[in-house]
């Protein structure tokens, strides 16, 4: 098993931005069989898979470092600082002895604490060192605030010089270029990974609603068409289906969830089931098209419901008749793009705020609406953005897994 060591002055249950990045960083990595640990000088443990060893020196607020750093922003190195150089050092040698590579957030960016900065550029010279990715969230030295604290030499230089045999990490362009121009490189030597988004953490999805999404891969849809109705002909699916077809000639993820189970009063409701899932499998959307009532007999929770909402672009619903249409009021609280048959209650409910069609018309009709309205609608565009590239779990795939094995590799 890899060993690989976090550091940083801080870190979870610490708030902060990059504190989460660390945190979802840790969790990945513990997801793909590292054995991970965080060092740093406030924090704990809050995750059993991944080991928290506090080191106070590291933090940049413990006493110490604090007093020095008052000296070190008149531009005063104080002999204090050269012993917790050697101090922090020996800290290193007991802890990342044996690690195949250390991950180091900000500590070669900012001036917050400059002894451990030392101390880590003096340690990675080692030739025995693990190799360190240094990642890069903020340059003290671009940025104007700091300004006033930065001193020419010793050891503000480490802030704004490249480290030999390391490698540099950025979460912008904007910080790729202000690196590259602080070190002198080129781009090319600096990789940009940008932080991302836990989309069921921050939407505080159900175990139930993540479960069935991670199965149904529903994050690469695009669009992702919600259909919340019990499964009884006068819901009319199959228009659905059948415009599934068409909407997939422009947009190839698209994909359609039916959340409800069998309608419960009418024995018709299975055989209307059969004749669903028939037509799916003829117009070969097995992998576009979801009935929810494949995996539970069972309503789905209201809680689960909700959830459908917030990950779904649009609401499509075709039915023939019905008595209100709660999922008219449902998507308009939830502010996604309403697509619906034009019959009295949803019309009185959508108003002029909905998109209608027929429930009699070519499916090919309703494809058309739905693409006239999400093409070119930058809300859409980004939302399918973010969930294709800005998941935690599709940067870490494409890009910092890569890398990682890549920078292990050359070591050895």
């Amino acid at each position: 098993m890899l060993k690989v060591a976090l550091l940083h002055y801080s870190s979870p249950p610490i708030v902060g931005g990059v504190e989460s990045v660390i945190a979802h960083h840790a969790r990945l990595m513990a997801d793909d069989s590292f054995q991970v640990e965080i060092l740093a000088g406030r924090g704990k443990q809050t995750d059993p898979r991944i080991r928290f060893i506090h080191i106070p020196l590291m933090d940049s607020r413990q006493v110490r470092i604090l007093e020095i750093k008052k000296q070190l922003d008149k531009g005063v190195v104080p002999d204090e600082f050269y012993a917790l150089v050697e101090q922090l050092i020996s800290i290193f040698e007991e802890h990342l002895s044996g690690k195949d590579l250390i991950i180091a957030h900000n500590i070669a960016s900012l001036n917050k604490n400059l002894p451990l900065t030392a101390a880590l550029e003096k340690y990675s010279q080692k030739a025995e060192s693990p190799p360190l990715i240094l990642w890069h969230h903020d340059l003290a030295w671009t940025t104007p605030r700091y300004q006033s604290e930065l001193h020419p030499g010793f050891p503000w230089d480490l802030l704004k010089s490249p480290w030999n045999h390391v490698t540099q990490v950025v979460v912008s362009a904007l910080r790729q270029q202000e690196l590259a121009n602080l070190y002198a490189i080129p781009l090319e030597r600096i990789f940009v990974i940008p932080n991302g988004l836990d989309i069921p953490q921050f939407f505080k999805f159900e175990n139930t609603t993540k479960l069935l999404s991670e199965k149904l891969n529903l994050m690469k849809a695009a669009p992702l068409l919600l259909l919340p109705v019990r499964i009884t002909p006068r819901k009319n699916i199959e228009l659905a289906l059948r415009a599934l077809i068409y909407l997939r000639e422009i947009f190839p993820q698209a994909v359609l969830v039916v959340t409800g189970p069998l309608g419960p009063h009418n024995p018709a409701n299975v055989e209307y089931f059969s004749q669903l899932t028939n037509l799916r499998r003829e117009l070969h959307l097995a992998e576009n098209a979801f009935f929810l009532a494949d995996y539970s007999d069972d309503y789905l929770p209201d809680e689960v419901i909700a959830d459908f909402y917030r990950l779904a672009d649009a609401l499509i619903l075709p039915s023939k008749e019905e008595g209100f249409g709660i999922p008219v009021l449902e998507a308009g609280i939830s502010g996604i793009p309403i697509f619906c048959s034009d019959i009295p209650p949803l019309r009185e409910l959508g108003g002029d705020k909905a998109v209608y069609f027929s429930p009699d018309c070519d499916p090919q009709q309703a494809a058309n609406l739905i693409i006239d309205r999400l093409f070119n609608d930058p809300v859409y565009n980004l939302r399918v953005s973010i969930r294709n590239e800005y998941s935690w779990e599709r940067i870490y795939q494409t890009k910092i897994s890569p890398l990682l094995n890549d920078v292990i590799t050359k070591k050895r």
